[in-house]
């Protein structure tokens, strides 16, 4: 089904980001990534306590391969 777009502004995509108007087939991102944060690293608010006295992350990662992204094309 065709697909009529008025206008339309981008301000960035991140090198894993898709951008799409109209009809597709597959998308298909190939990026994967890990993220390693502290407590209270993730919270959002006008007015934000986070009490975290003693706090640690653990980045050691003991396998080789998470979510394989090989077959994702």
């Amino acid at each position: 089904m065709p697909a009529v777009v008025g206008i339309v502004q981008v301000n960035s995509i991140v090198s894993s980001g898709v951008f799409h108007i109209g009809d597709v087939y597959r998308i298909a991102p190939v990026s994967q990534t890990k993220t390693f944060s502290g407590a209270g690293s993730f919270n959002t608010a006008e007015q934000l306590y986070v009490y975290n006295h003693q706090s640690s992350t653990n980045t050691s990662d003991k396998d080789f391969v998470d979510q394989p992204i090989k077959l994702n094309v």
